[in-house]
């Protein structure tokens, strides 16, 4: 593949709803630009963006795929990524250094839940965007209607650029209402043919449409247009590209992809109108040197910089880097360097990739996509450059999990494997995140979705040779006291030699607040236990909150007084206190109303207006309490509550399910809180049949 100047690169990211048809947009407009012989389909596993084992048998992307096109002398970098929610994070991703988008939305469903989100991020971005309708050769697909859907969610910006030829199964081209001319379909290619005066005269008033938006573009066009003067081609094209630009203008363009209509049209028009890289604007960075603001041009002048925003994790093949050239020019003379974790990287090729397909390449102008293989420390995210002429971008901010579940490896002796296994894939997907619970003594993974982690225990299989067990986490309670209880501990032993005694009298009483941390306090006199081994009692003290009498969880909220006691001048060490204090602990504790506690959560929901009231029902049928509301962006509604963390394990799906996926929420620890008493009894008594098993 050739090296291509930044002004003929188009970074383009294909949004949309899973199952718009994005992928076999992908495959046709691939198919006409050579990379491929025929467009593969989904269903066979045999397309260029649906290359991972579980893609092919799930039949729908889980990652973003970078497609690289080289089409009428300029370079296409398509960005196809997962439609479905789980995997929403390689669309933040690729946002990042996408230059535009199209929506793909499916003809016969319209507008649905992920075209919604594809908008949230398209305005998010702020950059210029088509919306194709696609499956337009569907029976009863209808443009029209479509178009409805489009003005209701955008208003006028959104303006058809196309009109299909016979709609539904009759669909056998495309017309281009800004040029006036048609592509029809023979055999699997369209051809230009010349459309009739009285086709002409329908398509006017659209046309008009698209004239009334270029001439708000500029005063001199708005004057022109107004005193009824016919703009020239130019100026019309300039007028379209400046108001996409500005985000005043989405052509809207209709396919079929599997008929390989109106594709090409499209590819054209992504080269006519939507920007190269170098299109004026600056990515601004610092200088790690001295933490200074820098500002960096998408331009070969400039130094080299760039973006890591894409990690492969493979252990046959290695790790594969992907990035896009924000600054300067690539090319085996430069020594890079990582300003993030400041440190240079060893580097041998420099590659483009299509699909799972590496192509090496020489150098890589300023605004393409590559990538590098085998860098040892460098994570998505980070910034590669010059180490001359350093400059750190700002990290991707991905959305957080909001999902948890334990998982297990099936044999002991996978366990190092498992571990090696997580790290790898938290290396290519930076919204999964795991850790070990020292308290529930559970390895916990973390994502967006039971999908999300279904996906990641197939990866650990299929990658790394771990088959795993997902399971339900553990709450990680609490035990506390509600009263005063005092104990003597007395530890008394004899064998032979020198012998053992501790001997003390300890008050335990509830603390100032339930979460509040253990708390000694000293308050004995005249010498009953000598200093030296006061510490030791409180050692002693502080392994026994560890497990409490209830069901072995951690206590908190507890003061123990230690005010009296008795020692024996040889016979008396550190050991026997700490015995002592366990014994009064065992005996104070069970009389001074030991109670179980639960983790309660700060959640913030926002949703559509219409799904209030469901989502406030559920949440007092799971013992929440709504602490507030209040409207927020998009005409959406922010509601404000805590709950148990035990009620709301499955919550991102419950609430996916409730809202059709409208619906978003975050989950923060709060504090914890006296658990109902049926709802202790039954945990006590799981815990009790668990230690009965040990």
């Amino acid at each position: 593949m050739k090296t291509y100047p930044t002004r003929s690169i188009r970074n383009i990211l294909i949004l949309g709803h899973g199952g718009s048809g994005k992928t076999t947009l992908t495959e046709a407009l691939a198919f006409n630009a050579g990379a491929i012989d025929r467009i593969g389909r989904i269903d066979e596993g045999n397309t260029l963006s649906d290359f991972d084992p579980e893609e092919k048998k799930r039949k729908f992307s889980i990652s973003s795929a970078i497609i690289p096109l080289e089409f009428g002398g300029h370079k296409i970098n398509l960005i196809d990524v997962p439609g479905y929610f789980d995997f929403i994070g390689d669309a933040y991703a690729a946002l990042r250094i996408a230059d535009a988008i199209v929506i793909v939305i499916d003809a016969l469903s319209g507008v649905q839940v992920g075209t919604e989100k594809a908008i949230e991020l398209l305005e998010k971005a702020n950059i210029p965007a088509f919306i194709v309708v696609n499956k337009m050769d569907r029976e009863n697909a209808t443009f029209a209607k479509v178009m409805d859907e489009l003005k209701e969610t955008f208003g006028n910006k959104v303006v058809p650029f196309e009109l299909p030829m016979g709609e539904g199964e009759n669909m056998n081209g495309v017309v281009n209402i800004v040029d006036m001319t048609g592509s029809e379909r023979k055999e699997n290619r369209c051809f230009d043919v010349i459309i009739s005066d009285e086709m002409k005269a329908e398509l006017e008033p659209y046309r008009d449409m698209i004239m009334e938006s270029v001439a708000q573009t500029s005063e001199d066009l708005m004057e022109k247009y107004f005193e009824g003067e016919e703009l020239t081609q130019n100026e019309i094209h300039t007028g379209i590209r400046k108001g996409i630009d500005n985000g005043e203008l989405i052509p809207v363009l209709c396919t079929s992809a599997t008929l390989n209509i109106g594709v090409e049209t499209l590819e054209n028009m992504i080269i006519e109108y939507l920007p190269s890289p170098g299109n004026g604007k600056f990515e601004i960075g610092k200088d790690p040197r001295n933490k200074k603001e820098i500002e960096r041009k998408c331009s070969n002048k400039e130094s080299f910089s760039a973006l890591v925003f894409k990690t492969i994790a493979d252990p046959f093949v290695g790790k594969l880097s992907i990035f896009k050239v924000m600054s300067g020019v690539l090319d085996h003379s430069i020594e890079i360097y990582n300003s993030t974790q400041e440190i240079k990287e060893k580097t041998n090729h420099i590659y483009v990739l299509r699909g799972n397909k590496q192509i090496e390449v020489e150098k890589l102008e300023s605004g393409d996509i590559g990538a590098f293989s085998k860098l040892g420390s460098t994570i998505t995210g980070d910034t590669l450059c010059n180490v001359k002429d350093p400059i750190v971008y700002d990290k991707i901010d991905f959305p957080k999990p909001i999902i948890s579940m334990a998982i297990e490896p099936k044999t002991k002796a996978d366990i190092d494997k498992l571990s090696t296994g997580l790290h790898r894939l938290v290396e290519e997907d930076p919204t999964m995140t795991f850790g070990r619970n020292s308290e529930t003594k559970q390895t916990l993974i973390s994502g967006l979705g039971e999908m999300h982690l279904e996906i990641i225990s197939q990866k650990l299989k299929q990658k790394f040779g771990v088959e795993v067990n997902l399971v339900d986490m553990k709450v990680p309670y609490r035990e506390t006291i509600k009263k005063k209880a005092t104990a003597e501990g007395k530890h008394k032993k004899q064998s032979g030699g020198s012998g053992q005694f501790g001997h003390v009298w300890i008050t335990f009483e509830p603390g100032d607040s339930p979460n509040a941390p253990f708390e000694f306090v000293d308050k004995v006199v005249g010498g009953a236990v000598p200093r030296n081994f006061i510490p030791a009692v409180e050692k002693g003290l502080e392994t026994c909150m560890l497990e409490g009498v209830l069901a072995g969880y951690p206590v908190t909220g507890v003061r123990a007084i230690l005010y009296d006691g008795s020692y024996h001048a040889v016979d008396s060490d550190e050991m026997s206190f700490k015995s002592a204090a366990t014994l009064a602990y065992r005996k104070a504790m069970k009389e001074a109303s030991p109670v179980l506690l639960e983790p309660i959560y700060h959640i913030d929901i926002v949703i559509p207006e219409e799904y209030m009231g469901d989502i406030m029902g559920d949440l007092n049928k799971k013992r929440g309490r709504i602490m507030g509301m209040e409207p927020t962006s998009g005409g959406k509604q922010r509601i404000l509550a805590e709950a148990p963390l035990a009620e709301m394990f499955k919550y991102a799906t419950e609430l996916r399910s409730m809202t059709q996926a409208r619906g978003e929420f975050s989950m923060e620890f709060v504090r914890y809180e006296e658990a109902p008493i049926l709802n202790a009894e039954k945990v006590i008594a799981e815990a009790q049949k668990e230690k009965e098993q040990k």
